[in-house]
């Protein structure tokens, strides 16, 4: 083995190019296309684990004409244009290279080819050995006894005898086999009718190419002859253009070309963005490498440095662990505080302790932290700060002064983003990595109060101290996006909303219930006898592969598409809906499946869901799923009952109140269609909504030229499918579709439509031109949301940008009005109706729970407020119900 020192040159262009095709359709979240560059990092990382190099330099093609253009202007001129999903991949490829903190090289002028061969001549000159990492033939002229290449992708490395072995010819001769063969790819000539074999033939007989040139008129071959005499200069040109240039004006320092340890605060960052979160915890700073002062602290009287702290910065930084993800059944184990970065203590409460292990009088500690839980002026942080608040409520400690959580000022600066957890926001923000949950208790499937109290101190400890340095570095990114008023004006006080709404919980009639889970379990047997029937015999309906065999090879059905792997039929949903129209067995097949679905995910698991001690049923309310502001819901997820079906009612029969009260109702009415004509200012739908006129029945009017008393029920339908169609970039296509119309005819409607509704045409395309050139669509109240494919040449992702464009303004803005009325009733019940409570939130829907005795004063001020919550230039219409049960008040 050599002792000679060695130098990595990686061929950053090639290895792009080569990820692009080999990893396609991989992006963030938020549509940036990302499968070049982590095809590229996989690269790098290989070189870096299996060569563990001391010096490298990644190798790049500079922008814009060569030296070989003013040679031969023809130069790559028959290269198509660079796919722009391929082209945006380049710099993101140099920032993880510069957060790698690897030395780069390009120069203006040169190929990364000739910057390589300038590399080589130098570093061979002093004394180095060379590897070039890349598969590119053009380097084989390079290899030498001292320069090597090594094809990461195929696993091969190649020296001189490897080449010859490979192309019969040795890489001293590479540049005049190239310069008789040509490259069609870079556009350079050849000599007519000279192939691979034909040149090394040549070569082998002749020793160079000038001798082949010198030798041509003795040639037998007379087409041969006639090339090589007549295409003579096309050689010698081809030769220059193959020639890598050894003379770029480059230093060679070996001391800059050495491979440093990259910094963890500035490379996790960057592949958070990218998020390769497998990536993130190999670089990120290991936690036990983090210098901190976590201590565990058992008398309250410890706590007097940090509280005073606190409040000299006005902050304190608060997190809890417990026994379960569920608020509502968790138990309070510890609660750890942090107000400094790097500093933190735990405070075991309700561990199983071990043999020698003590922990706090739980009793001593409540009575220390109630007055600073309950001090308004001190702002507390915390990290999913909601979960935090049951938790500290059900054990007897009330928080106020709630003013920061880390979740979901990340959740607003990302909204596409999936992940908003702790450990994602230190390793993009911190650049560091956190001790794991497994770690921290000794395996899985284990509790927190098991875990030893040592490891609990630094897993819990290091929760509020990561809490409180991301909410330092969160909070300037929310000013700098101008996020800063929609996140303490609206974000925040929600949390307070929703954390009582969640206590609150909805009653359930469980009986109900089961008797529902009694019929619909006959229903579905008399659906199975009556598909067994039409099949002609038994089969399994839950199974894809047996339906696939009784509808397209028994009955003959029309085959719609294959499974994704196109290894079987498709029989799902989109399908089953189409053959409906052609057999009765795929629409007994769809009622089925409805049924089942109802069935397992609320009749059966609702009743499952009861709080033991309550004997409610706690939803959880989510603030940072969803990319337009729109609240969802989870276990249950109350969002998907059905609305207009009878099976939807009857679930909802099931959801009542306790004796003595009601349930209220408040539903805003076509509240996207008002967001719509206030966004637009279109003056036809502004006008219909100001008169208190039907919409669907003015613009079925409209659409079909007949007098608005004339429209019939099927004309109403189908403008109400353009209306809402429109706020979701419905196309023809979908239309057609949609209401069994030729595909012309969907287009003529959505023409008409955008015709007499000017102002939502202008809309429309002013929107589209924003995103385009911003990357962006904002709410009214100035939400963002990030629309990376805007501008893709992949229409399926620039077409689902599109609609997303002009989606998100409205549905985000309807999304942002109705927490503003959530926030607003919050307060109204707190000051006005001490009995009453908020307990759902379903699209724009809110309900309460009321005595019967304040049902009509409550209607009257709930009406109130979320009518007049915001001004917009049409009003917000309000429909109010009340009842025995959801489905009543509904």
């Amino acid at each position: 083995m050599s002792n000679k020192p060695k130098i990595y040159l990686l061929d950053a262009s090639s290895y792009i190019h080569r990820a692009f095709h080999a990893v396609r359709g991989l992006s963030t979240s938020d549509g940036v296309p990302t499968g070049a560059v982590y095809g590229f990092v996989q690269m790098l990382l290989k070189v870096l684990k299996d060569a563990d190099p001391e010096y490298l330099a990644v190798v790049y093609d500079a922008k814009g004409p060569t030296f070989r253009h003013e040679m031969y202007p023809a130069y790559k001129a028959n290269r198509p244009p660079l796919d722009p999903t391929l082209k945006a991949q380049f710099p993101l490829v140099r920032q993880v290279v510069t957060a790698f903190d690897l030395p780069g090289v390009e120069m203006e002028g040169y190929e990364a080819d000739d910057l390589m061969a300038t590399l080589c001549r130098l570093a061979v000159e002093k004394d180095f050995e060379v590897v070039l990492v890349s598969g590119d033939k053009d380097l084989f002229q390079l290899l030498s006894d001292r320069v090597t290449m090594w094809d990461t992708m195929k696993n091969k490395r190649l020296g001189p005898a490897e080449v010859k072995e490979k192309l019969g010819l040795g890489p001293e001769m590479m540049i005049d086999f190239q310069a008789l063969t040509g490259d069609s790819t870079d556009n350079i000539p050849g000599i007519p009718g000279v192939g691979p074999k034909t040149a090394v033939k040549l070569l082998l007989e002749h020793g160079s190419l000038e001798k082949v040139l010198e030798g041509a008129a003795d040639m037998k071959k007379s087409k041969m002859r006639e090339n090589l005499l007549q295409h003579k200069d096309l050689a010698w040109l081809s030769r220059d253009l193959v020639s890598l240039a050894q003379d770029a004006p480059l230093g060679f320092e070996p001391e800059d070309y050495k491979v440093r340890k990259p910094d963890p605060q500035v490379l996790t960052p960057v592949l958070a963005k990218l998020e390769f979160n497998r990536l993130i915890n190999e670089f990120a700073t290991p936690a036990q490498e983090v210098e901190t002062d976590y201590r565990m602290v058992l008398d309250p009287s410890e706590l007097d440095g940090l509280i005073a702290r606190a409040g000299e910065i006005g902050c304190l930084a608060l997190d809890t662990e417990t026994t379960s993800v569920e608020a509502m059944r968790a138990r309070l184990v510890g609660i750890s505080l942090s107000a400094e970065p790097g500093k933190a203590v735990y405070i075991p409460l309700g561990h199983n302790l071990h043999l020698g292990e003590k922990q706090a009088d739980q009793k001593a500690v409540f009575d220390y932290l109630k007055p600073v839980f309950a001090d308004e002026s001190l702002a507390k942080v915390g990290q999913n700060i909601k979960y935090d608040l049951t938790v500290l409520e059900r054990a007897g400690l009330s928080v106020k002064g709630v003013s920061f959580d880390t979740m979901l000022a990340s959740y607003l600066l990302a909204p596409g983003r999936t992940a908003h957890n702790l450990t994602a926001i230190a390793a993009e923000n911190l650049g560091r990595s956190m001790i794991s949950f497994e770690e921290a208790v000794g395996g899985k499937n284990k509790s927190f109060a098991d875990a030893p109290l040592e490891k609990a101190t630094q897993y819990a400890a290091e929760d509020a101290d990561v809490t409180f340095q991301a909410f330092k570095v969160l909070e300037p990114k929310l000013k700098q996006s101008s996020m800063e008023e929609l996140f303490y004006e609206l974000e925040m006080p929600l949390v307070e909303v929703l954390t009582r709404m969640e206590m609150n919980g909805v009653g359930l009639d469980v009986k109900g219930l089961a008797d529902l889970d009694k019929e619909l379990t006959s229903q579905l047997d008399a659906i199975e006898e009556r598909c067994y029937t039409l099949a002609g015999h038994k089969f399994n309906l839950n199974s894809p592969k047996q339906l696939g065999v009784v509808l397209f090879e028994e009955l003959g059905l029309r085959q719609i598409k294959k499974t994704k792997k196109k290894t079987g039929y498709s029989t799902d949903m989109s399908v089953l809906t189409q053959l409906a129209e052609d057999h009765e067995l795929p629409a007994e097949l769809l009622n089925y499946r409805t049924l089942s679905k109802l069935k397992s995910t609320y009749v059966e698991a609702l009743p499952k869901l009861v709080h033991p001690e309550t004997k409610r049923l706690h939803t959880s309310f989510n603030q940072a799923v969803t990319a337009t502001g729109r609240l969802s819901s989870s276990n249950p997820n109350l969002q998907n009952i059905p609305v207009r079906t009878q099976l939807g009612e009857r679930i909802r029969q099931c959801f009542v109140p306790e004796a003595g009260k009601v349930l209220v109702a408040a539903d805003y009415s076509q509240i996207e269609l008002r967001v719509l004509a206030h966004l637009s200012k279109d003056e036809l739908l502004t006008q219909d909504l100001s008169q208190g006129l039907d919409v669907h029945t003015q613009t079925a009017a409209r659409l079909f030229e007949i007098p608005a008393e004339e429209v019939t029920g099927d004309q109403r339908r189908r403008a109400k499918t353009v209306n809402f169609g429109v706020l979701y970039g419905m196309s023809a296509f979908r239309l057609a579709r949609e209401q069994k119309i030729s595909r012309g005819e969907a287009q003529d409607i959505i023409d008409r439509y955008l015709g007499r509704y000017a102002g939502i045409a202008a809309f429309t395309q002013d929107n589209l031109t924003y995103a385009r050139e911003n990357g962006y669509v904002t709410t009214l109240l100035g939400r963002r949301r990030y629309l990376p494919a805007i501008n893709s040449t992949d229409r399926l992702a620039r077409q689902s940008a599109e609609r997303m464009a002009l989606n998100t303004p409205i549905q985000g803005t309807a999304a942002d009005i109705i927490k503003k009325a959530m926030i607003k009733c919050h307060e109204m019940l707190v000051n006005e109706f001490p009995e009453t409570m908020m307990i759902l939130q379903v699209h724009d829907e809110l309900v309460f729970e009321t005595p019967e005795k304040d049902r009509e004063r409550l209607s009257e001020r709930v009406q109130d407020i979320m009518q007049n919550i915001i001004e917009l230039s049409v009003p917000l219409d309000v429909d109010l119900g009340w009842g025995d049960n959801w489905a009543q008040a509904h």
